[in-house]
């Protein structure tokens, strides 16, 4: 606790937003999860290299946090220190053809900013509830398209607070996985290179892949998007709903009855209750099909 205090201090001292004992379920797209024993909002880079050494020489696990939109954290709570990145990190320019981005900046606000400088290339991001820092972490897309195709590069901060650049290729773009799953670096922002369009063009697609989402996927309730990914040759939603599990219900936790793909929270879903749903959906599949699903849905928090 004495260590908490002290990361408490650097934090605030460094203009950091600070809580203590926040719920996590205000902070996830699911409405799910306890506590965390330190909530951090941080506005800019030199405060977030402070906070990154100083959690290190206390030896305070550190817990980067997006958009919270493909998180199920659990109900015990997250121990050491959530940081979300705020202030400057939000910021989207337009520099001839790339968006520069920041890692906080929501995937809609980026998708917004290409239209009105009328470059396409990024319809696909716009309605898809996460920002740049986690879209980037797990290449994250939909209809046909993925950030790693349109990425150039990519800024991080190492725990010891220096900075690095990843190009594309560094990053290792594959289906929903990249290098950054696999060390502990900090996304700061990132650069898209985009091309110049019909601005008329660009916002009609928009639009249609909005309208699209709002009649095939479950908006209207608390979830984490797709929970499985798509096994190859297959959509994980079409099998659930050929194995009649549409509408099945654990506690608040229940498969969508409009998006099979989907567990929603109907109202009071525990973490426990998405995970023993998560694995009554694999169980089942896998005996009807053959096939066993791989969750894509990201969990967090203390066992």
């Amino acid at each position: 606790m004495e260590h908490l205090t002290q990361l408490e201090e650097t934090a605030r001292q460094a203009g950091c937003d600070v809580r203590r004992d926040e719920p996590m379920s205000r902070h996830t797209t699911f409405r799910i999860g306890g506590p965390a024993d330190l909530f951090l909002t941080v506005p800019r880079e030199d405060a977030l290299a402070a906070v990154l050494r100083e959690a290190g020489r206390l030896g305070i696990p550190i817990v980067p946090l997006g958009n919270g939109s493909n998180l199920l954290v659990s109900d015990k709570g997250i121990r050491g220190a959530v940081i979300a990145l705020g202030g400057d990190f939000s910021r989207v320019e337009a520099v001839g053809g790339t968006i520069c981005c920041g890692a906080a900046a929501s995937l809609s606000a980026v998708g917004t900013a290409a239209a009105e400088h009328s470059l396409t290339g990024a319809e696909f991001l716009y309605g898809i509830p996460g920002s740049v820092g986690g879209a980037v972490l797990m290449n994250a897309g939909a209809y046909g398209g993925e950030i790693g195709n349109i990425l150039t590069e990519s800024r991080h901060m190492y725990p010891d607070g220096t900075i690095g650049v990843f190009s594309r290729e560094e990053i290792r773009f594959s289906y929903r996985h990249t290098a950054y799953m696999e060390n502990d670096a900090i996304i700061l922002g990132a650069k898209l290179c985009l091309k110049q369009g019909s601005q008329e063009k660009i916002r009609a697609e928009m639009q249609e892949l909005i309208q699209r989402r709002k009649e095939k996927q479950p908006l209207e309730y608390p979830s984490a998007g797709s929970v499985f990914k798509r096994p190859e040759g297959h959509f994980a939603g079409a099998l659930i709903e050929q194995c009649g599990l549409k509408g099945t219900r654990v506690g608040g936790a229940e498969v969508s009855e409009k998006h099979a793909g989907f567990i929603i929270n109907r109202g009071g879903a525990t973490c426990a209750d998405v995970l023993s749903l998560i694995s009554l959906i694999q169980e089942r599949v896998l005996r009807e099909t053959g096939i066993m699903l791989e969750c894509e849905v990201k969990r967090m928090g203390e066992e």
